[in-house]
């Protein structure tokens, strides 16, 4: 995609509320996804046993930390090459996930 095609993008006059909408789902979804490991690693230790039909929710929500977190050190490294915070855009890119990575890119800082 090119700069004048992506410039349209974030242009367009509903993306905003989009953006917001989808940092808000974004880092709640995450939030629960750690606790929802935590609680799994407490329940290991304990010896508890979780039911089986809920394994298809660990996959997910361990394909989204995965995924999150390689989002994350790619702005964490973008950002040290723009002079930025990298601890700062990777955690905020970790919990709000590719908005963050687009907001590196145009040099937006996060806040509306």
């Amino acid at each position: 995609m090119n700069l004048k095609v992506e410039a349209n993008i974030i242009n367009y006059s509903s993306f905003p509320l989009i953006k917001t909408l989808i940092k808000i789902l974004s880092t709640g979804l995450m939030t629960g996804a750690i606790i929802w490991e935590l609680v799994n690693i407490y329940g290991t230790l304990n010896n508890w046993q979780l039911p089986s039909h809920l394994n298809w929710i660990f996959w997910i929500d361990r394909i989204a930390l995965i995924s999150h977190s390689i989002e994350g050190i790619i702005a964490a490294y973008y950002a040290k090459l723009q002079d930025k915070n990298p601890l700062q855009y990777g955690i905020y890119t970790f919990f709000v996930g590719t908005v963050g990575l687009l907001e590196l890119k145009t040099g937006q800082d996060g806040k509306e």
